[in-house]
Parts: structure tokens; C-alpha cells; sequence
């Protein structure tokens, strides 16, 4: 699987590492394990890590945008941590989709990363 979670913060922070290309199946498996976090919690922060990603097949992308746009308003912030010029663009389109507050992070910065997504958890 391309996708792993990882609980930081008693559950309040969620670690997700990307890699490679996510699929369909990914997010099949994914979705229930997020959707739990969510319903534990109510909000979530997320520390997205992105090593050796190359994006998403075309269903895969659908499943995360209809993700998001399902739990738009249940994540306070985002962090995502990258190693690409296309990450950091990603991060700036993504921002009308959700109410979190989300900044990217060059992979050098990923301890600077973690504390701010963190910060007052």
C-alpha cells in the first residue's frame, strides 16, 4: 500500500507517508481508517509525507477530492511535507477545498513541520 497512518498526539495529529503512485485500492483501504480517526477525535491535524510520491491514478485523485470534500470542515490543519516544486503547488490548489489551514514544508523543514501542525494539540 502506498498509504501509511501513523497517530501522533494521543490521535489528534495523523501521520500520512505517501509514495509511489496511490490507487483506488489504496484509498479503499485508507478511507475507514480516516473516517475512525475523524469520528474518535471530531478534528484532526494532518502530517502529510510525501517520499517518492508521483501522484495519484485518475480514480485515486476522485476518491481524495470527494474525501475531502466530505470532511471539509473536520481537519484544522494540514502540514505537508515534500520534496517536489509540483508538492508546494498542490498545497496552494488544494486550500479552496478544505478549512484547514495548510502549509507546505520542504522536506529539510519536515521538524518545523511537525511542530507547527502540533502546535496548541
Amino acid at each position: 500500500m502506498a498509504i501509511q497512518v501513523n497517530e501522533l498526539k494521543d490521535g489528534k495529529v495523523i501521520e500520512v507517508d505517501f509514495s509511489g503512485k496511490l490507487t483506488d485500492e489504496d484509498y479503499k483501504c485508507f478511507i475507514p481508517e480516516f473516517e475512525r480517526h475523524i469520528g474518535q477525535q471530531k478534528k484532526i491535524r494532518l502530517l502529510f509525507e510525501m517520499s517518492q510520491f508521483h501522484g495519484w491514478e485518475v480514480k485515486a485523485a476522485w476518491d481524495d477530492f470527494k474525501l475531502g470534500m466530505k470532511h471539509y470542515g473536520d481537519i484544522e490543519r494540514i502540514a505537508i511535507v515534500g520534496e517536489k516544486k509540483w508538492q508546494h503547488w498542490m498545497t496552494q490548489f488544494s486550500k479552496p477545498f478544505t478549512a484547514a489551514e495548510v502549509r507546505y514544508f520542504d522536506r529539510a523543514e519536515d521538524a518545523a513541520a511537525r511542530a507547527w501542525v502540533e502546535q496548541g494539540t
